[in-house]
Formats: structure tokens, sequence, C-alpha cells
């Protein structure tokens, strides 16, 4: 039987009554959330814990297979808080984690209680009349890079998706992570991340949200956040004037009290 606390290497920490889950992004595992799990511990329970081929999850445990589509990740996202016994948890998604948030909603609908989400995009394309911040062509160059140079991809997109240029630090840490990603999965995820379309799924989610979308995010360009408003049932939206696509690196006392405000 597969230990699920151990495959996602998950970790609780805090006492307080209401749960807050922390979902990482692409290229991340759960250290990411330092800042805010210092700021919570002592008024929530913190759940943190490692996608599958992140951080110190089980590798064996991966399966290109099963990790072809959100789908995968949305539900070991619910096996984990399942596992634990968790009630009405919270759900605080970054990036990617946003929508597998949403698909694990639509999967299993109202588990969660609130979803926030940190730097949002159901789709990256553009499409018509939806501006998602990229051309499908220039994404297929992207991923095309990263399959013939995964370390020089990384160390090139890192610092432009953390941005803040004038904290080099902060992009020296998102290329460390990525770089310690097995490239093979990290392909993997990235094609998952970049080509899905989860716009159908946000009409659905049954649950409250927020969304916290940075004032220059070369990922998540504004029209993106005014969709994600416009579309999920009872979202609402803070533009934070942090930059980049990390705020809760680069800007974790601003994070910190948006999410704060929200579920007081």
């Amino acid at each position: 039987m597969v230990n699920i606390l151990q495959r996602n290497n998950v970790r609780v920490v805090g006492k307080g009554k209401t749960q807050l889950v922390f979902a990482h992004g692409f290229g991340c595992d759960q250290n990411v959330w330092r800042h805010l799990v210092e700021a919570f511990r002592e008024e929530y329970t913190c759940i943190l814990f490692d996608y599958v081929g992140a951080g110190g999850s089980d590798m064996s445990a991966y399966s290109s297979e099963k990790y072809n589509s959100l789908d995968g990740y949305a539900r070991d996202l619910l096996e984990v808080c399942e596992a634990l016994n968790l009630e009405k948890p919270v759900l605080i998604g970054h990036s990617v984690s946003c929508m597998i948030g949403v698909r694990a909603d639509v999967l299993q609908p109202g588990y969660f209680s609130q979803m926030i989400f940190v730097t949002p995009s159901p789709s990256y394309i553009n499409e018509g009349d939806y501006v998602g911040g990229m051309e499908k062509g220039d994404l297929d160059d992207l991923l095309s890079m990263m399959d013939t140079n995964y370390l020089g991809w990384s160390s090139t997109i890192a610092p432009l998706v953390m941005g803040n240029q004038d904290r080099p630090e902060l992009g020296d840490e998102l290329t460390a992570n990525f770089c310690s990603t097995d490239p093979n999965i990290a392909r993997d995820f990235a094609k998952v991340t970049f080509l899905s379309d989860s716009r159908k799924d946000l009409s659905l989610l049954s649950v409250p949200s927020l969304t916290l979308q940075c004032s220059d995010d070369m990922l998540v360009p504004m029209p993106i956040g005014d969709f994600i408003e416009t579309t999920a049932p009872n979202n609402t939206r803070v533009v934070l004037d942090a930059t980049g696509h990390c705020p809760h690196l680069s800007a974790p006392q601003e994070t910190i009290s948006a999410i704060r405000n929200y579920l007081a």
C-alpha cells in the first residue's frame, strides 16, 4: 500500500483549528512557503507537501502516464488531505497549483472551504479575445529549448520569472530549485503547466476564492486577473504592489497581509 504522507513528503506545523494547505508551483518544493508558514503557524495548522518528482517526494512514485495532466496532481492533493483527515481546509496554491486546486474542486466539489490563488493562470496561450500572454509558437520554442538544454533553460528563465532584477538572490534561488529537479520530470510538468487549459473548470469552481496578482508579472498579464475575477464564481482579486511571479518569496509581508485580510 502506498504511504501517501511519505510519497509527498508531507509536513504539518502549527496548532490552529483552521487548516491551510500550501501547494507549490512548477520547479519548486514546499520550502518556498517558509515565510508564510512562519507567519501563520501560531494561528493555523499548516500542511506542506511536495508533488511527486519535487523536493523530498518519493521519486520512484513518478509516472509520466499518471502525471500527464492536472488530474494526477489534483488526485494526489486530495489524497494528501484525506490521509490527514482534514476538514474543510483552505488551499493556498502558487501558479499551476491554483488550477490543480480548481481541478481538485471539480473532482470533489466543496472539499476545500476556500481557495487562495497566488499568481494564477487558467491558460497561458493567447486565443481569440483571451489574453494568455504567450503565442503557441513561442511556447513551443520554450519547451523545445527545455528538451535540448534544461540547465541552460533554467538559468535563463528562472530570473525572468522571478523578476526583481535588483535582487539577484531571488532569481538564484529559483534557478537552484529548477536545476535540482530531474530534467525529464521537469519537462513533463512544464508541458502540463503551460499547455493545460483550465478556463472551463474555473467557471465550475464551487467555493469562494481570492486571486493575488502582481502588478508586473511576465507570465500573468493583467487581463488574466480580469478573466479569473469574472469567470470564477465568488472570486475576489487583489493586485499587489509586488512584481514578478513569486510574491511569497519576493514580497512575503504584502502577500501575508493580503491573505490575512481575506481569511479574516
